[in-house]
């Protein structure tokens, strides 16, 4: 039984160790671990199986089954949560993220006047959310816009500054 506990607990550190340092512990073994294609063989992985399997065996052996029950349950048990593992290791990396917004990516969109802008090569600034982010720019527009004003972005002038027109909004008749 302890030998089974002593896996458990070196699993368990093994999975602590590989959430606190991350792929970092993989790039400690010098890349070994990269020969073996996949996320099958990850540092989470392998720790949630030898936990399970140490744990597994300790629980068959703590309730009086010969050793090879007992492997056979610690084995089982340690597929099923490096199976787990896996899955959740594959869950977090191929699921979506949110790119980085940029000022090329406010173009087309609808903002908002905050300061005047003068027109001609005088600025203003507009605010417009992108992506649930909020930019504040500078702006250029050919004629003057009031404060408050619904502006369409239509180009890009600097990392920082971008021209504007008035939203066209036609007319009932």
């Amino acid at each position: 039984m302890t030998t089974f506990l002593v896996l458990g607990f070196v699993g368990l550190g093994l999975v602590l160790l590989s959430l606190v340092v991350g792929d970092h512990l993989e790039a400690a073994f010098g890349g070994a671990l990269n020969a073996l294609e996949g996320d099958v063989f990850s540092t989470a992985v392998i720790g949630g199986f030898v936990s399970a399997f140490g744990f597994g065996g300790a629980a068959a052996d703590g309730a009086g089954l010969p050793t090879l029950p007992a492997v056979a349950i610690g084995s089982a048990s340690g597929v099923v949560v490096g199976w787990f593992a896996w899955w959740l290791t594959r869950l977090v990396k191929d699921g979506p993220s949110d790119g980085t917004v940029s000022i090329g990516d406010t173009v087309g969109q609808v903002a908002k006047v905050l300061t005047p802008i003068p027109g001609g090569d005088s600025y203003g600034v507009v605010r417009v959310t992108v992506g649930g982010h909020v930019l504040q720019c500078n702006a250029i527009a050919v004629l003057p816009v009031e404060a408050g004003t619904e502006v369409s972005i239509t180009g890009v002038l600097s990392p920082t500054a971008v021209t504007v027109a008035p939203v066209w909004k036609p007319t009932e008749q």
